[in-house]
């Protein structure tokens, strides 16, 4: 099979149309969209920050290689790996929504967790789909049958592949107190990523620091999403996994059954009415 020319924007043309489609929306009929246009970067998977978040991160957090192997049961160089990954902003109308939210999470909020991340499911397949069928072995790490969490002493929780970790890598952006992404696009968004078989010129990450766009880690001039943590999940010392976990299915999920009719949960009041909601703060 003839290999492409330049893969990496068929790549970023594969995710943005998948994007554009009707699938990209809350669920509801309405054909509202839950998602922005995606941000889009790029690492080699020899990167060194891969084998580096064993340490940062867990020791059973897969490096692209180990993921690769796992799936194609062969070992390749990973110099030949890339990683993908991709941000998918909140719109304004969900995000204007839940910043006016003191306590539990808008409709549009709860939607775009739950059907929303749907999406972004169907999207990490669509995206491995295609790159297997035109000779690019790829695969999605977080729906791999190997994937999983754990305990940790450290983190309270971590897992086998971080969405997280892979779009600070690709250079898309850095922690915030409350552990989210802040990325250029903002805090209010979603992540995905695929490994695959295919040497792609990687992004420069714009930043040294793992805190650098978090005005609070960087200066102390926020804070302002602790007092949105309506779990008392936030402090100066950073973000309580297990009272975040706790408030989101004891609390917001019998919420969004009862008043909004599905099943799910969500929260997002620490991402939205933020400084850091749609962008880099400039005090960062």
């Amino acid at each position: 099979m003839q290999k492409r020319k330049d893969i990496r924007a068929w790549i970023t043309e594969t995710i943005e149309n998948k994007c554009n489609s009707p699938e990209n929306s809350l669920g509801d009929g309405s054909g509202e969209r839950a998602w922005g246009k995606p941000l889009i970067g790029f690492a080699s998977g020899a990167d060194p920050i891969f084998v580096d978040y064993k340490t940062h991160v867990g020791q059973l957090h897969w490096t692209p290689a180990e993921i690769f192997e796992k799936t194609f049961n062969r070992k390749t160089n990973p110099e030949n790996l890339t990683v993908i990954s991709w941000v998918l902003p909140q719109t304004p109308a969900t995000k204007r929504d839940n910043a006016a939210m003191d306590r539990l999470p808008a409709r549009r909020w709860a939607q775009s967790r739950v059907f929303g991340e749907q999406f972004n499911s169907t999207l990490r397949k669509h995206v491995e789909d295609k790159l297997n069928r035109e000779g690019y072995p790829a695969v999605v790490p977080f729906l791999s049958k190997e994937f999983h969490t754990e305990k940790s002493e450290a983190f309270q929780i971590t897992s086998t592949w971080s969405e997280r970790h892979a779009a600070y890598a690709c250079g898309l952006g850095t922690f915030g107190l409350c552990d989210g992404l802040i990325t250029p696009v903002g805090k209010a968004m979603r992540l995905g990523s695929v490994v695959v078989e295919a040497p792609v010129t990687p992004d420069k990450r714009p930043y040294t620091n793992h805190r650098e766009y978090c005005s609070f880690a960087m200066n102390g001039s926020c804070g302002e999403c602790i007092d949105r943590c309506p779990a008392g999940a936030l402090s100066k010392d950073g973000h309580d996994k297990a009272l975040c976990m706790a408030y989101l299915h004891e609390i917001t999920a019998p919420h969004v059954e009862n008043e909004y009719g599905f099943k799910g949960y969500g929260c997002g009041l620490c991402q939205t009415g933020v400084p850091c909601e749609s962008g880099i703060p400039k005090r960062a």
